[in-house]
C-alpha cells in the first residue's frame, strides 16, 4: 500500500520538475491564431498594389499558460505575392499580466499551395512598449516574430528571444 503511493508522489514531483524546468529554458512562445476580419484596399497606382489590414486574435499554442492570448490589428502593403508591414499593435494578455507591443519592421509573403493561396508567412520584430504585472520583464524588450499558414483563417505565430523570466512558472 505504502509503495504505490510513493510512486505516485514521486512521479507527479519529477514530472512537476520537468514541466518547470522546460518551460523556463524555452525562449520561445507560440500562439495559434485566427483572422478575424481583413480590408483589402486597392492603392490605385499599379495592379497587385494594395493595403490590407487584418485583425486577429491568439492563443497560447502550448505549455501552462493556455489562457494567455493576444488581441491585435495590423496593416501592410502588398505588390502581388510580396508584402511589407507598415503598423501593427498587439495587446497581450497572460495571468495577472498585460503588454502592448508595436510593430518595429516586418515583411511578408504569400504561401502557394496546389496553385492556391495558403496564407502568409512573415517575419518581424517586435517591441514592447508597456508591460506590467507577470509580464512587466517585457516593458522595452524586442522579440523577433514568424508566422506561417495553418488552415483557412488560421495562422501559427512564434516570438523568438521572449524573456525568460516572462515564461509560465
Amino acid at each position: 500500500m505504502k509503495q504505490p503511493f510513493l510512486t505516485i508522489v514521486l512521479c507527479s514531483a519529477f514530472g512537476l520538475l520537468g514541466l518547470t524546468g522546460g518551460a523556463l529554458a524555452d525562449s520561445i512562445r507560440r500562439y495559434d491564431c485566427t483572422i478575424d476580419g481583413t480590408d483589402r484596399e486597392p492603392v490605385g497606382d499599379r495592379n497587385g498594389h494594395i493595403i490590407v489590414s487584418l485583425q486577429y486574435t491568439c492563443r497560447i499554442a502550448d505549455g501552462l499558460l493556455k489562457d494567455a492570448g493576444i488581441t491585435s490589428i495590423s496593416v501592410s502593403e502588398w505588390d502581388s505575392e510580396k508584402g511589407r508591414y507598415l503598423a501593427s499593435l498587439d495587446v497581450h494578455r497572460a495571468l495577472e499580466g498585460y503588454a502592448v507591443g508595436q510593430l518595429l519592421e516586418g515583411d511578408g509573403s504569400s504561401v502557394m499551395e496546389n496553385n492556391r493561396a495558403a496564407g502568409i508567412a512573415a517575419t518581424g520584430k517586435t517591441v514592447f512598449k508597456f508591460a506590467s504585472g507577470s509580464l512587466a520583464v517585457l516593458s522595452g524588450k524586442t522579440v523577433k516574430f514568424t508566422t506561417k499558414p495553418v488552415g483557412s483563417r488560421r495562422f501559427e505565430m512564434e516570438f523568438a528571444d521572449w524573456p525568460e523570466a516572462a515564461q509560465p512558472k
